[in-house]
């Protein structure tokens, strides 16, 4: 199997693994960009996904973040694979309230098993942005098994 692709080929195959993802639509979570060992997410501040303070939830943007670095561990994964976290910690920073939440994702270090992402969080409220999350992963290369 010849699994050199091109840019444009990857970055389909890592917009259609998000596209395979009904949860991020229902949260508003687009794409925003994939490149070789990144990717950037984001979607906007919505109040019935805060916590008590009114802050967003921790577990949305732990969402965010590990879909974020999943996909960037994509990006260097071979055609006919796929990706899951088996494991990752994410550091809280500060109160997650912006206008918009962006999650940018790179690799660390790529494997032909096992890769090693980073991912920071932003709150962007007008030209300001707030790191309020950092996310250390590792995600596993596995065949792909969608339809």
């Amino acid at each position: 199997m010849d699994t050199a692709v091109t840019s444009n080929e990857t970055e389909a195959r890592v917009r259609a693994i998000a596209d395979g993802m009904p949860v991020l639509g229902k949260l508003g979570i687009t794409v925003d960009s994939v490149g070789d060992g990144t990717a950037t997410m984001s979607m906007p501040s919505q109040p019935d996904l805060s916590q008590q303070h009114g802050y967003q939830h921790a577990g949305i943007t732990t969402l965010l973040a590990d879909t974020t670095g999943g996909l960037a561990a994509a990006t260097m994964m071979p055609e006919g694979t796929n990706v899951l976290a088996v494991e990752f910690k994410i550091n809280l920073l500060a109160p997650a309230r912006g206008d918009r939440f962006r999650a940018e994702g790179r690799v660390l270090r790529p494997g032909r098993t096992l890769t090693v992402v980073e991912v920071d969080v932003f709150a962007d409220t007008g030209e300001r942005a707030t790191l309020i999350a950092r996310m250390q992963q590792t995600c596993i290369c596995i065949p792909d098994r969608r339809g």
